[in-house]
Formats: C-alpha cells, sequence, structure tokens
C-alpha cells in the first residue's frame, strides 16, 4: 500500500510506524499531505533484519504480550500521558507486542545489568600523562555509587537538581548517574553560559548541588550563588578551588563525603526510583527568551538508548566511541552516556580542544567503531581534505577524482537496491578509500552518524564518494534525542532515515500542499516542561502526539525528508511561504568562500542573505580577521591578494562579490517562482560563532538573535520598510 493510499483511508493523517504494518490514526482537527518522492533508497529485508538480532544476547528490557509486562506494578501513579510536576509520574506509551512493548526499568536496573554481564570490560578511557587509563564497568559502578553517597551526605533532596557544568570527563559521567540514583534530577550546563544563564538553570531544577569542572566555570557560579536558596554544595572536578569555603568541594574531598552513609539509605533510594518518572532534565538551547527545561523520565532514557542500539545492530561489549559533543545536548548523552550503558560499549573522552583541532588526533588513536559528527565537524573535515588534495600533484588528483567518482557510482548504486559493483572499485578502495578512513581514524567505524543540524548535500556526496555514508538522524530532546535513524544498509541521500521500531510519525498539514508538520508518538516522548504547562499543551496535543515544528515529508519508501521549519518559514510580503535552509544551503555549496548565510524577507517584499566569509577561529572559539585556508586558496584561484575578510569588504573586491552573485544568479535560476529569488546581499565583518551567540550549542542557526544584532544592516536594505 502507498504512502497515499495510506493517508486517503486514514481522514487524511498518514501514520508511519517501526512494524511491518503500518498504522494509521484518525485526526478529526487537520488534515495530512504526504509528498512522494523519487530518491534512490534501499530497504532493510526483515530476513537479514531477524538474522542480525538472534546474534545479540537478552536485552536490557523483555518483551511481555498485551502489554502486560512484569514489573508495571512497579510504575508511579498516573492518569496522564504527560506532567509539569517533577513529582509527578506519567502514563507510559506501550505497545500491546513487538517494539513498544518491552518492559519499563530504571536506570540503575539498565545499569546493574550491564554490570552484572561485562563488569570486566572497560567502560570508559580518559589521558593521563599521556596515557589512556581505563576503568571498568564494575569501577564505574562503584564511582556512581560511591558519588550518590556523597550527593544524599550534602543534602540532595528528592526531585532536587544536580547541575552540571563542564566538558564532557568521567566526573560530568559519574555525577549524572549518581545524581539520578540518589533521587535528584540531573542538568547538563552549557560550558557556553553565561553566569546568568547558569543561575536560570540552576534556579530552574532548584539545585542542591552544582558540579564543575575548573576555576573559570566556578567564577560564574559564585558571581550568583547569592541567588540561589536551594544551593548546599559546589563540587569542582579539576584542580582546587582559588578560594576556601564550607560549600566548596574538590572532586577527590567530595567522593571521599559519603564513604561513611550506610549502603542501605542509598539502596531504599534506588528501590524507590520509578520507571515513568522524571530522573534528567536537559534544557534546550532556546532560539528566543529563556529555554526550557525538557522532563525525561528513567523510560524515555533506557527505552530509547536500548532500541536506538538494536536498530543499530551494534554489538554488545565490542563497540568504542568518543565523546566530545556538549554532554548538555540530548544526542551526546544518549549515545555517550545511556546507549553505552544498554550495550557495554567503551567511551573515550576526547581533550577539551576537540573542536579546535585535536579530534582527529584523538579519532586515530581511538579508531572509533560508531562516530557523531554534527555537520560541521564533518564540513571541517572536508576543508582540511580539499586543501591537502588541492597541494597534491596533478597525478595524484587525477586518482583521487577518478576513486571519487567510482564511489559516488557504488554508493548511489547500493541505495538504488542495484548492489553493482562498479569496475576499478576495488583499485579505488586500496589506493583511495581505505587510506582516508586511516587518515580520519575511521578504518573501523561502522557507524559515521551526523544529526542535530542539516548538512547539506555537497557534504554527503563528498563522503559518499569516499566510500563513507553519513547516516542522517533526526528528532528532538523532546523525544529523548532519535525519532527517525538512517541504517548502513537502509539510507536515502538527505533524508534523515525512517521512524525507529516501536515509535510512529503523523504529517499533518500546516499551510503548505507539499508537506506537513512532523508529529511522534512513542516511547521516547517527554514528561512535559518542567512547571511550563502552557508550553507542554503547546508541544503535546490532547491525543499525546508530539508535535515537532518542522515541515517534512515522506517518499514512496517511508523515508522522511525535512523541508523547513514552520518558525523558520519566510513568509513575504506578497504571502508567499519560503523555507530558508535550501536556498542559504544551496548558496554556501555554490561558493566555497561563504561559512554562513542567513536568508531574509519576513513580511518583506524580496529576499535578501546575510553572508560570512571562512576564517580562523582563535583559542576560545571567536571568529578571527583572518581567512581560512580554504578562503586564501578560493582568493588565490581568484587572483585576489586579500588575506583578511575585512580587506575584502573594505575594497569590496570585485572578483569575491562577482562570485557570490554570480552564485546567486545560479540557485535563482533553478527557483520555483520569482519570489524565491535573492535580490540582495551583504557580507558581514564577522563570522557567526557559539561565542557570539548567533549560533546555538549544536551550531544550529539563531535567527532572531542574528536578526537583532544586524538590524541596522537590514534596515540599509529595505529602506522602504522603515518608511
Amino acid at each position: 500500500m502507498s504512502v497515499k493510499e495510506d493517508s486517503m483511508k486514514s481522514n487524511g493523517v498518514a501514520v508511519m510506524n517501526g512494524n511491518p504494518e503500518r498504522v494509521l490514526t484518525k485526526n478529526s482537527s487537520k488534515d495530512s499531505c504526504i509528498l512522494n518522492g523519487n530518491v534512490p533508497c534501499v530497504e532493510l529485508s526483515a530476513a537479514s533484519d531477524s538474522e542480525n538480532k538472534e546474534s545479540h544476547p537478552p536485552s536490557n528490557s523483555g518483551t511481555h504480550e498485551n502489554g502486560a509486562a512484569e514489573g508495571l506494578s512497579d510504575l508511579a501513579p498516573a492518569d496522564e500521558l504527560w506532567s509539569t510536576s517533577r513529582e509527578k509520574g506519567v502514563k507510559l506509551r506501550l505497545e500491546a507486542s513487538g517494539p513498544g512493548s518491552e518492559t519499563p526499568i530504571t536506570i540503575h536496573q539498565m545499569f546493574k545489568k550491564t554490570v552484572d554481564t561485562y563488569g570486566d570490560h572497560p567502560a570508559y578511557a580518559f589521558k593521563k600523562e599521556g596515557q589512556w587509563v581505563k576503568v571498568t564497568w564494575k569501577q564505574y559502578y562503584d564511582q556512581c555509587r560511591a558519588a550518590a553517597k556523597s550527593f544524599i551526605k550534602l543534602g540532595l533532596k528528592r526531585y532536587h537538581g544536580v547541575g552540571i557544568l563542564g566538558f564532557n570527563s568521567p566526573e560530568w559521567f559519574i555525577a549524572d548517574i549518581a545524581g539520578i540514583l540518589a533521587g535528584g534530577l540531573t542538568s547538563g550546563i552549557y560550558t557556553t553560559n553565561s553566569p546568568e544563564a547558569c543561575h536560570y538553570v540552576a534556579a530552574s531544577c532548584e539545585a542542591n548541588i552544582l558540579v564543575v569542572e575548573n576555576q573559570k566555570q566556578l567564577d560564574k557560579i559564585l558571581q550568583v550563588k547569592d541567588q540561589l536558596p536551594h544551593l548546599k554544595a559546589i563540587v569542582m572536578y579539576k584542580g582546587e578551588p582559588q578560594q576556601k569555603a564550607p560549600f566548596l568541594y574538590t572532586w577527590e574531598e567530595f567522593m571521599k563525603l559519603g564513604e561513611d552513609e550506610p549502603d542501605k539509605k542509598l539502596d531504599d533510594i534506588i528501590k524507590s526510583l520509578k520507571p515513568n518518572e522524571c530522573c534528567s532534565l536537559i534544557f534546550t538551547s532556546g532560539t528566543t527568551g529563556n529555554p526550557k527545561a525538557v522532563m525525561l523520565s528513567h523510560d524515555n532514557l533506557t527505552w530509547t538508548s536500548n532500541q536506538a542500539a538494536v536498530t543499530f545492530d551494534i554489538n554488545y561489549a565490542e563497540e568504542v566511541t568518543i565523546s566530545y559533543l556538549p554532554l548538555s545536548h540530548v544526542a551526546a548523552q544518549i549515545i555517550d552516556i545511556w546507549l553505552a550503558i544498554s550495550f557495554a560499549t567503551t567511551t573515550y573522552f576526547a581533550d577539551p580542544d576537540a573542536l579546535k583541532g585535536s579530534l582527529v588526533n584523538t579519532m586515530k588513536e581511538v579508531r572509533p567503531t560508531c562516530f557523531l559528527g554534527v555537520p560541521r565537524v564533518w564540513e571541517k573535515m572536508q576543508e582540511k581534505m580539499k586543501a591537502v588534495g588541492a597541494k597534491a600533484s596533478p597525478m595524484r588528483r587525477n586518482v583521487a577524482s577518478w576513486a571519487k567518482s567510482i564511489g559516488l557510482q557504488y554508493n548511489y548504486s547500493i541505495m538504488n537496491g542495484e548492489n553493482l559493483v562498479p569496475w576499478g572499485f576495488t583499485l579505488a578502495n586500496a589506493l583511495v578509500f581505505k587510506k582516508v578512513r586511516a587518515a580520519l581514524g575511521l578504518d573501523r567505524c561502522k557507524l559515521c552518524l551526523t544529526g542535530a543540524a542539516p548538512i547539506t548535500k555537497d557534504t554527503l556526496e563528498f563522503f559518499l564518494s569516499l566510500n563513507i555514508p553519513l547516516l542522517e538522524l533526526y528528532g528532538m530532546s523532546e523525544c529523548t534525542g532519535p525519532q527517525t535513524l538512517s541504517l548502513n544498509h537502509q539510507y536515502c541521500i538527505t533524508s534523515c532515515g525512517k521512524v525507529i521500531p516501536g515509535c510512529k510519525t503523523k504529517l499533518v498539514n500546516h499551510e503548505m500542499e507539499e508537506s506537513g508538520e512532523i508529529c511522534f508518538w512513542g516511547r521516547h516522548i517527554f514528561m512535559g516542561y518542567l512547571n511550563m504547562p502552557d508550553k507542554t499543551a503547546e508541544a503535546l496535543d490532547e491525543d499525546g502526539w508530539l508535535h515537532s515544528g518542522d515541515l517534512g515529508r515522506h517518499d514512496q519508501k517511508e523515508f522522511l525528508y525535512i523541508t523547513g521549519r514552520i518558525k523558520e518559514l519566510i513568509i513575504t510580503a506578497g504571502g508567499e511561504n519560503i523555507p530558508p535552509v535550501p536556498i542559504e544551503d544551496a548558496l554556501k555549496a555554490e561558493v566555497p568562500i561563504i561559512s554562513n548565510t542567513m536568508l531574509l524577507g519576513d513580511r518583506l517584499k524580496f529576499l535578501s542573505m546575510l553572508i560570512t566569509l571562512k576564517c580562523v577561529l582563535n583559542e576560545n572559539g571567536e571568529p578571527t580577521d583572518e581567512l581560512s585556508p580554504e578562503a586564501l586558496d578560493f582568493c588565490k584561484q581568484n587572483d585576489v591578494k586579500a588575506t583578511k575578510v575585512s580587506e575584502i569588504i573594505a575594497n569590496k573586491e570585485p572578483a569575491i562579490y562577482t562570485a557570490i552573485q554570480e552564485g546567486i544568479e545560479r540557485i535563482n535560476a533553478k527557483a520555483t517562482s520569482n519570489a524565491q529569488r535573492v535580490q540582495k546581499f551583504v557580507i558581514l565583518e564577522q563570522d557567526f560563532s557559539i561565542v557570539g551567540g548567533e549560533l546555538g550549542p549544536t551550531l544550529k542557526l539563531r535567527r532572531p538573535i542574528v536578526v537583532k544584532m544586524y538590524q541596522k544592516t537590514i534596515d540599509e536594505m529595505y529602506p522602504e520598510a522603515k518608511q
């Protein structure tokens, strides 16, 4: 049955689920629209799926028919699917059988199962004096129990916060898990947060304890400490605090605090934990206003991590990952902490300067089997490889170009389901593909993942041509991370994969014929926003579906494509709805010197573009005036002698401005209407960055903030709008 037929039979609402049979649900208030595409893709056969799963030991969750899972009596009483109170449980979205019907378990139950089975296997590794130090699952568990007892000693109250402010480290993991075991709500705080932003998080979760990395982060908290009436202690896990105070502890002091606390006291708290109660808060980065505290239950974390691991077909106690993305973000937490516990993977901690250049060194040392990179990480790799390639001899460039054409041909064949191996593939693999993988530290990586922000087709095809398929994921904090996954044997370029088995996707029309708002259902749906009933009601409809705010479509094989975001849609003065991301990405692909773009034109007569150029970042991650190596190469190719962004702008460098104008003309030629043509552009003096505030923690563009920062520039492009 086609998606179109499903849509017609379900009163206009098409629902995609992970089971062989689609579930169709009625929605009386809105219609759905699904645009079928013809993008090449490959299906996962039922036979190969069952063969893969048979090799796994028993899962951390057990399946029970009709939802009558043993242990359901251990759930907290609940009348609703959502809650905004830290103390109330919620009803779980249990399926009657199959994926989604597994027995709900707590974080401790999942952890203990792994420790009992793989206690001597390495859980994590960190560098000390240049050498990797490995810690087993049994040692890790004991560390978490010791920290939990110290939290109890410090007076952590049930359902109160443990805030963690610092770069990824064993201490971050231990504090996170220990806070949950001790009955608290763990809350990550972004290291880039201002003191005021740190205060907001700590106050929202009524934090009793804050765990900070170093003096720099401690100073932020000390500035706002007097405004946090619930705060009882601060623990610093690197170095010694410059000041002494009775509420300040080093990590070593902290870990010894609870030694005399009876084990029974902790065990009683652990036994009282319920799978359908809140244990963790993820604070959304918030493009406008203050972030919202996403309440995640034990079941959200344990079910989602286990189901993602099963879907990816990863192996117990065999996988290796690198922790470097901000742990305050749900994607990093799911892979680095919770999926790792579920399937006993080994996590290596990168250096704090990972995103400033050292990550590739860690990758070559660790050789991960699974690696998640946000799009900017893959783009940086692409830029560096292109820069190296440009300096190679003509012969080497020709060989690389030939091999990449073979790689692209082969991988498109895989996506089409043809599985044709082109002539010369074996030679191309030996001469180029294997060497590139080894140089990147990806020679044994089975899953090269990308998510958290849009990635361009140019970057996807670049890696595809090197026989490195980047598997796109899609989701949000409110669905505990993933909603759809791409697999090595089931992916479509520019799609973000298929819905996770046990979950459902529904498309609901939103004033656009070719796509609909993407809505989610499943065990991974969050409990609600802490103390925000109105915002929770906006996100969850009366039937419990989560409305993402994203626009998307399914193709005929149920791959999901993101086509825009409702709040990001530009609605011109003429009333035309325009998704900005495809136009922005197209220009970046056309003109390699461009770093970031932002389309303008909401309620205005025409579209224009803010543009930044690629530049060097300083040690704090701030953009400098110096052009990046790739930008310098572009200048050289166009006979431009400028080495700084300011020089290009001051001289209005004709070759650069012409190249950008010609790029705009090329994308305008493909526009579906005159309203979608870009008519003006401005090059900004400084690139967008996290530090500057234009980009969020996962490098998503924060459009309202950019508009506010550059309002004067925008007004100059639209003088008639000011009249």
